[in-house]
């Protein structure tokens, strides 16, 4: 499986991007996918993940309500909806996926990764 993340930018504080994950090669029957992010001298953490049908989201509380996760299984793609952008969000941003369940995955250790992309908020 390979993901390919974009839509990443260089975008002002209160401003909104959208990120996309598209899915290609043998990709699994069902998969959980969930979007994580890196800033600059820090650990990677979790933002956001989804369930195979899309009926179960989580969110990190420093993003809840600010930014939304989705996906479209006839495209193979997932999205990050982020909205009401803060400085603290700059970092780059990866989509994963674990194929071990189509439950919200919350492994450490999802199979694939996207390659990343980068998201920086001005004040």
């Amino acid at each position: 499986v390979q993901l390919q993340a974009s839509g990443g930018g260089l975008v002002q504080a209160g401003g909104s991007l959208r990120l996309s994950c598209a899915a290609s090669g043998r990709t699994p029957s069902a998969y959980a996918v969930g979007w994580f992010r890196q800033a600059p001298g820090k650990e990677r953490e979790r933002v956001a993940l989804i369930d195979w049908n899309g009926d179960h989201q989580y969110y990190e509380d420093s993003v809840k309500g600010r930014f939304t996760i989705s996906r479209d299984n006839t495209k193979k793609t997932i999205y990050l909806q982020m909205d009401s952008l803060k400085p603290e969000d700059t970092a780059v941003y990866y989509c994963a996926a674990d194929p071990s369940t189509s439950t919200i995955s919350w492994s450490p250790h999802y199979a694939y990764w996207g390659q990343g992309t980068l998201v920086t908020v001005s004040s």
